[in-house]
């Protein structure tokens, strides 16, 4: 459904409104408009899915910020919900991170979160990650808030330390950030459901992000979490290629069970919609099937 509000200040209401917001990720157009098709409220553009599926590297920090906004770009046009988006480290210092708050707000793009890893950073589940010093985490933090036209553009803090430098240095470094004027915190790298709780308790007071599949989306609410990203659409949809395309190679057909059909993805797609504009302007007049 569209509408003329800001997509920016569509997820500023909503992080004022009671409830959590549950944004599934996508990689690309078809997967963030299937996401809006399940009547989600918020999409996710997660940079591990645009790095997988798009330029074919693993989640270890190759994705320049040109790239990341391309694909961003491409996916604020395709659908009328809220775009948040993965911006890595900023892609680095605070100046950079203003050019990166500019080139995403002038995507369309909702919100993004920067999180306060070393350059070239990690998969937040990776070995080998390591923390900026937190000081300079918060100036990057400022540089942002500092960046954005429209006030309602909303900045998340990602914070990576639990890995790292432990979890007392986390609870630090997340009240910081919002001192400084983070929208949201984001601490990655979350294990189980221990960590899931502790989050909870030690930064209740804290608006909250968490990223993952280890609680269903009510339990998350429960816990007063304000934003759930479901950033595993990648290996959700690794797994049902891989098992088709192998059952194609050694059954020499994949099951008709496991497709939908070329009409419901062109429809998906506004095939629809593209018909009526060539009838409107006199390109065709009956449609081609």
């Amino acid at each position: 459904m569209s509408t003329n509000e800001k997509p920016a200040s569509r997820l500023r209401r909503m992080l004022h409104k009671p409830g959590i917001i549950v944004a599934p990720g996508a990689y690309d157009c078809l997967t963030a408009r299937i996401i809006q098709q399940a009547g989600f409220p918020s999409v996710y553009m997660t940079g591990a899915g645009t790095s997988v599926a798009a330029l074919g590297y693993p989640d270890l920090g190759l994705a320049t910020m040109t790239e990341m906004v391309a694909n961003a770009k491409y996916i604020t046009g395709a659908v009328d919900i809220p775009v948040i988006c993965d911006a890595d480290t900023g892609y680095g210092n605070p100046l950079n991170v203003q050019r990166t708050i500019r080139e995403y707000e002038s995507a369309g793009v909702a919100g993004v979160h920067i999180e306060d890893q070393l350059s070239p950073k990690k998969c937040g589940f990776f070995a080998g990650k390591q923390v900026i010093p937190k000081e300079e985490a918060v100036q990057k933090i400022k540089a942002a808030l500092d960046a954005r036209v429209d006030p309602d553009f909303v900045v998340i803090a990602r914070c990576d330390a639990y890995a790292v430098t432990g979890w007392e240095d986390t609870i630090d470094r997340c009240n910081s950030y919002i001192e400084a004027g983070a929208d949201l915190v984001f601490v990655d790298g979350i294990k189980n459901k221990d960590d899931i709780n502790n989050y909870a308790r030690d930064m209740a007071g804290l608006p909250r992000m968490y990223n993952g599949d280890l609680a269903n989306t009510k339990e998350m609410d429960d816990l007063g979490y304000k934003i759930m990203i479901c950033g595993s659409t990648i290996w959700l949809i690794y797994k049902q290629l891989r098992d088709a395309f192998t059952e194609l190679a050694e059954e020499g057909a994949v099951n008709p069970d496991r497709f939908g059909t070329r009409w419901d993805v062109a429809g998906l797609m506004g095939l629809d919609a593209v018909y009526e504009l060539e009838q409107k302007y006199g390109v065709s007049e009956v449609p081609v099937v």
